[in-house]
């Protein structure tokens, strides 16, 4: 089976996530895409983070339900230290031995990802898929980058392009506090959630 793996901590998950897994599915043929939600993630401080993991696993299952291809991955919130990428991959490669792994990430974190801890492994145990935009200086970058990285980690690097969304999980926390809509930004079940829980300061009567 060809599994995609997407991490993040959907704080909350938004349309620019389902689609951008969705054209990770559709263009690679995957199988499924498991959302990997982060319960303790190296690149952000824990305070940056302003729902508990309990509120997000609900936001992301709300998100997913009408999709049967898209799937949730819990080993990192079950962790109680740093959930590094490597790790994460080694155990699902032990654990799914039969099937190859997709590690689907965005092209800034391709252009940064000798800074994380073993990148070899990240490529020893899966095929990085890394989303552009159709820009000419951002792909030409990428394509520089993925020959710098295929010559010194032997790694299979792929390219799959996905729509300008100006969408961001900080964003529309922001635009939430401030009573600003973010109507299409999120699927409507997780909008409903967000307002009945009062999540990133909404109001009851806020409109989202």
């Amino acid at each position: 089976m060809k599994i995609g793996i997407m991490g993040g901590t959907f704080d909350p998950v938004h349309n620019g996530h389902l689609i951008l897994a969705e054209a990770a599915l559709m263009q690679y043929h995957l199988d499924t895409v498991w959302f990997l939600p982060n319960g303790h993630p190296p690149h952000k401080q824990q305070n940056t983070i302003e729902c508990t993991i309990e509120d997000r696993i609900h936001m992301l299952e709300l998100a997913i339900a009408k999709q049967p291809s898209f799937g949730l991955e819990l080993y990192e919130t079950q962790k109680t230290d740093i959930a590094f990428s490597a790790d994460t991959l080694e155990y699902l490669a032990r654990t799914h031995a039969k099937d190859h792994l997709y590690f689907i990430i965005g092209g800034d974190s391709l252009m940064t990802i000798e800074s994380w801890v073993r990148p070899e492994d990240i490529f020893r145990y899966s095929t990085v898929l890394a989303t552009y935009r159709n820009e000419l200086n951002t792909k030409e970058g990428l394509i520089r980058q993925i020959s710098h990285l295929t010559e010194r980690y032997r790694g299979d690097i792929r390219l799959f392009e996905t729509p300008i969304l100006p969408i961001s999980s900080r964003e529309l926390r922001r635009q939430i506090r401030s009573g600003q809509p973010v109507s299409g930004m999120l699927p409507p079940e997780v909008e409903a959630y967000i307002r009945k829980k009062g999540l990133y300061g909404a109001r009851d009567s806020l409109s989202l």
